[in-house]
């Protein structure tokens, strides 16, 4: 089986688990009443962690696009709904190496959500009649849920995808490909995708040493999984 047919398997399969996942009528947890809760919870614990990024006007554009498009509590459905749309033509005209940069953010979103999902079931049985979130109820819940193997994986996806686009950016005619597919983009309904990846290569083409970047990133994130699964007191010093 050739690259190309692999990844056009693994868009296929990412995408459909990624609607089936998010269906109320398939999984009702997404239905469970701690579930906005807790994606606000992490927005904000999130956008506190890149405090220092988004006070650096390099790095803002970069960090912004992360909690815009990458690992926060947006809404990804019209993004993918795009790309299983388009995607035999997706295959003829962008590089492969670009498109494996968006399948990883498929898979990082659809990780993502079933971790959220697994996280307000626990908060639903741990916490029936409180409604709002705090650190330590957010480190019991994160630690019941466990899987810490899949939380490396999580982390993993963030650098993937973050290195993948500070690739594409230097790609020749890439960018303008991107510039050239607006006018049919937006006219096809397309305009969730396009606005993801030329957002994407406008935050990076800004931001300069990317492995930097993205190495902190992974840092920081296994840091906090590790005080989670430790019991740590503090497990997000000064969020709270």
């Amino acid at each position: 089986m050739s690259r190309t047919t692999d990844l056009s398997a693994r868009l296929s399969d990412l995408l459909a688990r990624h609607q089936a996942l998010h269906d109320p009528k398939q999984d009702g947890r997404n239905g469970l009443r701690w579930l906005p809760e807790l994606r606000s919870w992490q927005a904000r614990r999130l956008e506190a962690s890149f405090d220092r990024f988004l006070r650096d006007p390099r790095r803002r554009p970069a960090a912004q696009f992360f909690l815009s498009d990458v690992y926060n509590d947006h809404d990804f459905s019209r993004r993918d709904a795009d790309i299983a749309r388009v995607l035999p033509m997706m295959q003829r005209l962008l590089p492969s190496a670009l498109l494996s940069t968006v399948a990883d953010a498929i898979e990082l979103g659809l990780l993502t959500h079933a971790f959220d999902l697994r996280m307000a079931q626990r908060l639903q049985t741990l916490a029936p009649r409180r409604r709002r979130l705090d650190s330590a109820l957010y480190a019991l819940a994160y630690r019941d849920c466990g899987l810490p193997r899949l939380r490396g994986h999580q982390i993993d996806l963030i650098g993937r995808v973050g290195l993948g686009l500070g690739r594409a950016v230097r790609m020749p005619g890439v960018a303008t490909l991107l510039k050239l597919s607006r006018g049919p983009a937006k006219a096809a309904g397309l305009a969730e995708l396009q606005g993801f990846l030329e957002r994407g290569f406008a935050a990076f083409g800004q931001l300069g040493d990317v492995r930097e970047f993205i190495a902190e990133i992974e840092e920081d994130e296994r840091e906090v999984a590790q005080r989670l699964f430790e019991g740590d007191a503090d497990p997000f010093p000064g969020l709270e």
